[in-house]
């Protein structure tokens, strides 16, 4: 309490004055697990009592029986009966099953919401599932591969690329000998794991489509990839799509980092694309053609049709970007049209109605190189990068030195950790341990040659080992300032890095 009631007093308070409605997640408090108590203020910032008198009667147990006793002020946020139900339940199952930790007894299981839109198409390829012989057909995300995907005859388009992979430890067999963890400056990009939109060939752009069970377990199994290699994180920069978030979390959970400061930018969102945003990327190339398709799918300064002030897809509508985007200037063609529409003035910032890569990147750069960099690869930390495909491809084209007329060229597979060595200033994959052929399970696109460039040493000679540089944890006393989480950050000219690795010289001129 003599921690967490200062931060009522100073913080949430402070939000319930401005109008905003808090959410509090308390674990180990003896309420109903995943169903939350609603409390409502009057203008003294007074909670007003609201009994729950439908639930007042309930035979509760321990803890429970207090909360109703007491005459919570808050209301339970519940479907009729389901409080009911589910402390029955739990009673239930706490008299029959030994060992049952009531704790856990209401957590509620994950499930995923889908659009109509979503659901209509998995019904439609389930029918399609099988061909008239009864081998399964290829699904939607798979034909739309195959269609642009380069042949590989021994490598990309001819040429056999050969990544540093970097291998697992030896202590990896050792359950005893701890895996020395990675203590110097670098970089790991990972995009989202699959969502339903990518599993069903849509255009998701700014759409929020929460991860499907497959991009979950590809999180999951990056965050065990990167623990088994040894790697920790200071930081993590994410987008504010939930997919992006998501898959940091899961990341983290892995690594046992969930405590970890999440630095969120609407900077690291995916493409806006405009009309297209929940369309098929099948039915648009039947629409439009073949060559329009790709002008707007991978087109550097094509942009797809823009969409309306007042559609349901343009961010200007979603109170997310409405209330919390602050960075971008106003726009008097939109406050002037919505002060018109409200009968009131209302000031609106200029958001994208649609974007090309070259737009994406106007945003994303500019955070990686104002932001990033000197807020984090040059103060030494361990950065953590969780984005979507065309902010990450842009962040790739700076990194790597790709040119404008081949980043269209390429692919950024779901779930797979990059590692940007600032020392060696490449790409480096991790072995997973299973002997497989990275770049056979993987499809990087025609541009792999240029993504993985040789990777070269302190000494100018090409990396042939792709060692990450491992060094064994020492005892330091960490700088105070890195923990004051709620103060302003001071000017990267104003502070002074303990020690420099080697390559950031080459950051400092990004």
């Amino acid at each position: 309490m003599q921690r967490s009631a200062p931060l009522y007093e100073t913080r949430i308070k402070d939000d319930l004055r401005n109008g905003r409605n808090v959410m509090v997640d308390i674990q180990d408090v003896a309420v109903p697990t995943g169903i939350p108590i609603v409390y409502e203020f009057d203008s003294n910032l007074n909670p007003i009592e609201n009994v729950d008198e439908k639930n007042s009667d309930l035979n509760m147990t321990g803890a429970f029986r207090g909360i109703v006793a007491k005459k919570v002020k808050g209301l339970f946020l519940e479907k009729p009966g389901l409080l009911r139900e589910a402390l029955q339940r739990e009673q239930e199952w706490k008299e029959n099953v030994p060992g049952y930790e009531p704790a856990q007894s209401l957590a509620s299981s994950s499930f995923t919401t889908i659009s109509n839109l979503e659901r209509s198409l998995i019904q439609l390829e389930e029918e399609r599932n099988f061909n008239n012989n009864g081998s399964p057909a290829p699904t939607l995300s798979e034909q739309l591969v195959n269609a642009t995907a380069p042949s590989l005859v021994n490598g990309y388009g001819g040429r056999r690329v050969n990544p540093c992979v970097a291998k697992l430890p030896n202590t990896i067999d050792i359950p005893t000998l701890k895996t020395p963890v990675r203590q110097d400056s670098v970089i790991v990009i990972i995009r989202h794991g699959k969502t339903s939109h990518n599993k069903l060939g849509l255009f998701t752009g700014w759409e929020d489509a929460p991860l499907a069970d497959e991009g979950r377990d590809e999180a999951r199994a990056a965050g065990r990839l990167l623990k088994q290699h040894g790697f920790e994180f200071d930081v993590v920069y994410t987008s504010w799509l939930s997919r992006a978030i998501e898959t940091a979390w899961l990341v983290l959970d892995e690594l046992d980092s969930l405590w970890l400061p999440i630095i969120k930018s609407w900077r690291l969102n995916e493409r806006m694309y405009g009309k297209l945003t929940g369309l098929s990327k099948r039915m648009v190339s039947q629409k439009h053609g073949e060559a329009q398709f790709m002008k707007w799918r991978r087109g550097f300064f094509d942009r797809p049709p823009p969409v309306t002030s007042f559609s349901s897809k343009y961010p200007g509508n979603d109170e997310r970007y409405v209330r919390n985007l602050k960075d971008r200037r106003y726009s008097a063609r939109e406050s002037f049209m919505r002060s018109l529409d409200s009968g009131r003035l209302q000031l609106h910032r200029k958001l994208p109605k649609t974007e090309s890569l070259s737009d994406c990147m106007e945003r994303t750069l500019p955070y990686l190189t104002d932001t990033i960099i000197p807020e984090s690869i040059n103060q030494g930390k361990r950065v953590l990068i969780s984005s979507s495909e065309n902010a990450i491809r842009g962040i790739l084209m700076h990194l790597c030195e790709i040119p404008v007329d081949r980043i269209s060229e390429l692919e950024i597979p779901n779930g797979l950790p990059l590692i940007y060595d600032v020392n060696s200033r490449c790409i480096k994959l991790l072995d997973d341990g299973t002997g497989r052929d990275l770049m056979k399970v993987y499809n990087f696109g025609p541009a792999t040659d240029l993504l993985f460039r040789p990777c070269i040493t302190e000494d100018g000679d090409i990396d042939e080992e792709c060692d990450l540089t491992y060094m064994w944890p020492t005892i330091a006393f960490p700088d105070s300032s890195s923990f004051a989480k709620d103060d302003p950050a001071p000017a990267a000219a104003e502070t002074t890095p303990v020690s420099a690795p080697v390559g950031l010289s080459y950051l400092d001129n990004l």
